[in-house]
């Protein structure tokens, strides 16, 4: 993992309200190469972004974190596999039957569309929910670690590609899913940035240390002074000396 372009690692966000916001945004910071499309640009401009996207031939996170019936997870994410997308989030929590219709399909769809087939990511524990909100607002009994583990292997039985988690996870989940298993990290602050709303944070660094594949860091870069240096400042600091 160290030998890797830190570039291809670094996922930045699109959290921006409308598509012009956006091709602003992505021309601002013309060095990366991976942009995650989230629930609000997705539903203000629609597909439309996406072929923005893959017209500037840069890679797509689309985090739509899809959580539903099982037939409505398959017809969300056979949808999902024809935008030519390089990842595609599911709710862990959506179940065994739920998941594993939701790989078939986004399967499906890509290969009806001549794409290659998305890797659907589950989501195991929201970076925002802490052991408390687990415990009683969730009513869910259990550390967060272990719940994190239990919804990545239920992903891993599904048939998925990988899961999101909090880099605190990272180190378990590489040890008990293996090494061909995807972990992308939000929750990613460089030490000289702000933690913002996000719980269980941790530095760039770290987190690839302890196994992650991606690195989800929105605010430390769109929001810096200078958004392109502030990219490049991270991935000097992942570049191996």
């Amino acid at each position: 993992m160290a030998q890797r372009d830190p570039a291809e690692c670094i996922i930045v966000p699109l959290d921006v309200p409308d598509a012009e916001s956006a091709r602003r945004l992505i021309d601002d910071i013309p060095a990366v190469k991976f942009w995650k499309v989230g629930l609000e640009l997705f539903v203000s401009s629609g597909p439309e972004i996406l072929t923005d996207l893959k017209d500037r031939d840069k890679r797509i996170f689309l985090d739509l974190k899809f959580h539903d019936i099982p037939n409505t997870m398959a017809g969300a994410c056979r949808a999902a596999g024809r935008y030519g997308v390089d990842l595609v989030t599911v709710h862990a929590p959506a179940g065994m039957a739920a998941l594993q219709a939701a790989q078939q399909a986004a399967t499906e769809g890509a290969a009806a569309a001549g794409m290659a087939a998305p890797n659907l990511i589950a989501v195991t524990v929201l970076t925002s929910i802490d052991l408390r909100s687990l415990a009683f607002d969730l009513k869910i009994p259990l550390e967060l670690s272990d719940y994190a583990l239990q919804m990545a292997l239920l992903s891993q039985q599904a048939g998925l590609a990988g899961s999101v988690c909090s880099p605190h996870e990272a180190e378990l989940l590489r040890r008990c899913c293996g090494p061909d298993w995807l972990l992308v990290c939000p929750g990613v602050r460089p030490d000289w940035a702000q933690a913002g709303d996000q719980r269980r944070v941790m530095t760039p660094g770290a987190a690839i240390a302890a196994g992650a594949n991606y690195l989800v860091i929105g605010r430390p870069i769109t929001q810096a002074d200078e958004p392109n240096a502030a990219f490049q400042r991270i991935c000097d600091e992942l570049t191996p000396t």
